[in-house]
């Protein structure tokens, strides 16, 4: 028989001690004091939220299902016909970093012997 753990038996958190010990040390008697202290008025929820009552982690997996079992699955075409390629350094020299491809500007000759002086 397949042994489950719960949420909480399989995530541990301070135990009652440690929680005293570290509020002690911020210099505060309880939690409720701490979070007073800490959050400011402006943004306290003073009323009381209308939610059910909780459900146990296998309960709310079996509900998550039944929701998506729901779903309906369609067809993507995204990306249909594209395939990752490399292209070539003569490509990517001659055509895709010619300025002639992508300006109408044309540089002179003076600028043309420029660039080949660098490269040299």
């Amino acid at each position: 028989m397949l042994n489950i753990l719960t949420f909480l038996q399989r995530h541990v958190g301070p135990s009652d001690d440690d929680v005293i010990a570290m509020l002690a040390e911020l210099g505060f008697s309880s939690m409720s004091e701490f979070i007073n202290n800490v959050i400011p008025d402006s943004i306290v929820f003073n009323s009381t939220l209308k939610v059910g009552d909780g459900v146990s982690e296998q309960e709310a997996i079996k509900i998550l299902k039944s929701y998506a079992s729901k779903n309906k699955v369609y067809k993507s075409y995204l990306g249909n016909g594209y395939y990752g390629t490399i292209t070539p350094g003569v490509i990517k020299r001659n055509i895709l970093e010619n300025p002639g491809w992508y300006t109408q500007y044309t540089p002179y000759q003076a600028e043309i012997a420029q660039v080949g002086w660098k490269h040299c």
